[in-house]
């Protein structure tokens, strides 16, 4: 697996992008057209890609919310690519790039459908908050945050 630092030009994310616009629209419950509005991304230079033979497989964001804190984005692996600890790889990376870039703190927005990701952000530190901005009417969202600290020289 190779960790890339990258934009949100990157032809690889912007596939991989385009399977999680496809996955949300297609498999979850919910009208995502409330959704897309918040979830673009454009001209971002923070983004993260793992590769695998050469191909992406997983994807992060972040993009700036306020003085101290940046907001995670477009979290995604690839479905054959799952279990096996990549969304990790790309949260570490994403709140280690933030670090170095003088933020404090990380927040995220989340499906109440995604399991899996809500105890992924539990078990990365994170703890539920009151849903923020565009969210706060929106029963569907579980919104995210947690301090980035370094401990024994490590975040």
């Amino acid at each position: 697996m190779i960790i890339k630092r990258t934009n949100s030009n990157d032809q690889g994310f912007q596939l991989l992008v385009s399977h999680l616009d496809h996955e949300l629209w297609n498999e979850l419950k919910e009208d995502q057209s409330t959704y897309d509005q918040y979830n673009k991304v454009p001209d971002l230079s923070t983004v993260v890609l793992i590769y695998s033979n050469e191909r992406p497989v997983a994807c992060g964001c972040f993009k700036k919310y306020n003085d101290n804190t940046v907001e995670i984005k477009r979290m995604f692996v690839e479905k054959e690519q799952r279990g096996k600890g990549i969304s990790k790889m790309i949260l570490d990376e994403l709140e280690k790039w933030a670090k170095e870039s003088g933020f404090s703190f990380t927040i995220l927005e989340t499906s109440i459908r995604f399991k899996v990701a809500r105890t992924l952000y539990a078990n990365a530190g994170y703890h539920v908050i009151d849903n923020y901005d565009q969210y706060v009417r929106l029963e569907e969202s579980v919104c995210m945050k947690k301090e980035l600290r370094v401990v024994n020289g490590q975040l």
